[in-house]
């Protein structure tokens, strides 16, 4: 049996699944086909259907429901089963002819419990039963037309979307976002009869609408299974006030206290706020491959993580933009192909010259395996170079389909070499290293002036000049970098410039990309005003300026910039570096800005008699794991810097990871398998930073989503399955909000969580109300 990890926690997730599916109409929502996707591919899906005719669906009120002939259907949810999602389901099953509903959930009965208003004292009273599922499974039955039929409602724990034995993803939370401080002020409006909150500091579960605590609440949900799963009793850590809020969640989670008893191992997590440093995630300094193709290539419909590779390449047909949606997209997910999965860790783990060689090597050998007529070349690798080689498979199709993973993923390569946008990276790194200089040697106001050129109308703008968009993350990156800063007169009149150029700009674009139809509010250009424009310019500025200020109550990790010298160069230094490095300091000061959150009373007691007594404090190294949550996504690059950082800091421990050559297996590292929530591309984090509408749970197709970890395993390493993880056949684009550009864009999600007091023990029996099941809302 393999050591449990977060492969094994997915893999044995979706074999549940797979038990109940056999001759079945199968339906999926977003993040749980993006799971499946990365975690044991739609293949295994078809082979445990079994049908000759297999029916995969996307969850949605339009979906198609089942004939005479299929009276079987499974439902895999990630969401709560509530709300619009109930509506869904009874809208599918009424106009079928099912006879056997089996619904499975990513939410756990006890989150179930607390979004139908139960009070903690009564849902202690309810452990090992499950009335809210069992309510259900009478609805469905009652919506097939008899309730002889069969239903069956049940919990599996889908959390996890599996990239890479060190990269795992949670596409479910994939929109989930730090508050900013003008957040702050959303919730003032929303609690007028209360106390008023003066910064996020004062923000915790109590201040937070039940909307958002139950977002949260879904999150720890499965974080908790992820813990019981690996067999450890975590304690919990946080860098930031919405991973605060996380964190003291899960530390206080009910249904985790006997788990915890029982658990041998023990366990560190961490939550780390992505608003705390944007810099890396808009930056152009990380010399990734993978990086780029995911900020580049369009977006694989219905995913957060993955992207649609153009395979018209290898086909008869002629590569016209007319023709590309001919041909189903190739992807980045090939997990079941060892030369492709080889080849996928490979660029996950070094810098963009050694992939691309890398890419051409798996090329060359699996010509050769092929016999096929191969012309050597050495020197640089060209994407002409790379494309001659795959174009070597095309006519031979025995071939095609032993190495179909491997040149999707070369495909990809080639793509990326030749988009327009790659050969843009180096001007934006270019310019961001001036900035660097800039920042330390003169005003802000200078800074934004230095910027101001490069503002042109679509009319005047080359192949070289920053689009909109590109403009924003120059912003972004100007803002998160410099930290707070000083208010003066001429600040203002510089940033009044940049406003006024923005706005002007945003007024002459031909056509509005989607993004600046969400900021500023028109679905045409022809409807935008200079008004309407310079409103939302003024709205992007007050975001930035607490993009600035995010750090202001940090008191170590207080800026990401470091000054030059007359032997260095200014430089930034990644806030998640900074936390690794504070972890493992061999001197173990106590940490200043990671914050212990106590589990409970004895918790309590122990941090309470450490300040007078020489009694230690909880510590994030003082267990053999470590997992490092990213509320908000990481990049590629800042997965691998965490990846090859901790061997440096905690000597004796592997730096490699170790491959039998030819085998189907691989072994995680022994120093640090990150899970971690990947953002998919630098260029995409932006859509992020100030959107904030009426709080939404769950909406119907919603993947309410990329958040994650770092594992840091002391153990030797293990030998961990590997499994194909293909696309799913004939998927189509989602409806609003599947996507992720979508959904950033479109939806800001719900945050919080229960308050640490409601999860305390229950009152005397005599106290506690009746349980009554006629609230429950469908």
């Amino acid at each position: 049996m393999s050591t449990p990890g977060v492969l094994t926690f997915t893999q044995q997730a979706w074999e549940q699944v797979l038990a109940k599916v056999k001759r079945a109409v199968v339906y999926l929502d977003a993040a749980c086909a993006e799971s499946l996707h990365w975690g044991c591919g739609s293949s295994r899906l078809l082979e445990a259907v079994g049908n000759s005719a297999c029916y995969l669906r996307e969850f949605e009120p339009a979906a198609v429901g089942g004939g005479a002939e299929q009276p079987k259907a499974v439902f895999v949810l990630s969401c709560l089963l509530k709300g619009r999602t109930v509506e869904t389901l009874r809208d599918i099953i009424c106009r079928s002819h099912f006879q056997y509903c089996v619904v499975v959930t990513a939410v756990n009965h006890a989150v179930h419990l607390t979004a139908n208003h139960v009070p903690p004292a009564a849902a202690a009273e309810l452990e090992g039963q499950q009335p809210v599922f069992e309510q259900l499974e009478e609805k469905l039955c009652e919506w097939m037309g008899n309730m002889n039929y069969t239903a069956e409602v049940l919990h599996v724990p889908l959390l996890l979307a599996c990239a890479a034995p060190h990269l795992a993803l949670t596409p479910a939370f994939a929109s989930l976002f730090p508050l900013l401080p003008q957040d702050v002020h959303i919730l003032n409006r929303a609690r007028s009869d209360k106390r008023r909150l003066g910064n996020l500091a004062e923000v915790d579960a109590t201040t937070l609408t039940p909307e958002l605590l139950l977002t949260i609440r879904c999150l720890v949900s499965g974080l908790s299974s992820l813990c019981e799963h690996l067999g450890v009793r975590e304690e919990c850590f946080a860098v930031g006030s919405l991973s605060r809020i996380i964190a003291a969640d899960l530390a206080n989670f009910a249904p985790a206290k006997n788990r915890r008893k029982t658990a041998t191992g023990r366990a560190s997590v961490v939550f780390v706020d992505r608003t705390l440093d944007l810099t890396g995630a808009v930056g152009h300094h990380g010399d990734n491959l993978v990086e780029k193709i995911l900020s580049v290539l369009p977006q694989l419909p219905g995913h957060t993580n993955d992207v649609m590779v153009n395979m018209v390449e290898l086909t008869a047909l002629q590569a016209e933009e007319e023709n590309q949606n001919m041909v189903a997209p190739g992807c980045l997910a090939q997990s079941n192909d060892p030369a492709a999965k080889a080849l996928w860790e490979a660029l996950l783990n070094t810098k963009h010259k050694e992939a691309v060689m890398e890419v051409r090597r798996h090329l060359v050998e699996a010509a050769s395996r092929e016999n096929l007529p191969i012309k050597m070349s050495m020197g640089r690798v060209t994407p002409g170079q790379l494309t001659s080689y795959i174009h070597l498979f095309k006519n031979n199709l025995k071939a095609l389909g032993n190495h179909c993973g491997l040149l999707q993923l070369g495909l990809a390569t080639v793509q990326t070499l030749k988009h327009p946008q790659t050969a843009k990276w180096d001007n934006f790194l270019a310019f961001e290293r001036l900035l660097l200089q800039s920042i330390g040697e003169s005003t802000m106001s200078v800074v934004l002036n230095q910027l101001l050129p490069m503002i042109k109308p679509s009319n005047q703008r080359t192949n070289d000049d920053y689009s909109p968009e590109e403009l924003l993350v120059l912003l972004i990156y100007i803002y998160s970098v410099s930290g707070e800063f000083s208010v003066d007169k001429d600040l203002g009149e510089g940033e009044e410039k940049v406003k006024k150029a923005l706005a002007r700009v945003f007024c002459e674009e031909s056509e509005l990309s989607p993004l600046l139809q969400k900021i500023t509010g028109c679905d045409s250009s022809i409807n935008l005003t200079f008004h309407k424009s310079r409103r939302a310019v003024d709205e992007l500025f007050t975001s930035l300026r607490d993009i600035a200020g995010a750090r202001n109550l940090m008191k170590q990790f207080k800026s990401v910039y470091v000054p030059g010298n007359h032997t260095h160069q200014a430089s930034y230094k990644p806030l998640l570096k900074q936390v690794v490095e504070e972890i493992f300091n061999p001197e173990r000061p106590d940490p200043v800005d990671i914050e212990h959150m106590s589990s409970g009373l004895t918790d309590l007691l122990k941090t309470g008699f450490s300040m007078f007594m020489k009694v230690s404090r909880p510590h994030p190294s003082d267990h053999p794991l470590l997992i490092l949550f990213v509320v908000g996504g990481v990049t590629v690059s800042e997965a691998k810097m965490i990846k090859d950082l901790v061997p440096s800091l905690k000597p004796g421990t592997q730096r490699e990871w170790l491959r039998e050559p030819g085998a189907s297996e691989a072994t995680l590292p022994a120093a640090v398998s990150p899970l971690l929530p990947l953002t998919p591309g630098p260029h995409r984090i932006y859509e992020q930073i100030s959107l904030f509408p009426p709080p939404q749970v769950f909406p119907q197709g919603h993947s309410s989503p990329n958040r994650v970890s770092s594992v840091l395993p002391a153990s030797p390493p293990q030998p961990v399955p590997w499994t194909r993880v293909p696309q799913l056949p004939g998927s189509s684009p989602g409806p609003p909000g599947l996507s992720l550009s979508r959904s950033l864009t479109t939806e800001r999600p719900c945050h919080g969580l229960i308050s640490a007091e409601a999860l305390g023990p229950p009152p005397p029996p005599t106290t506690a109300p009746p349980c009554r099941w006629a609230f429950i809302e469908y």
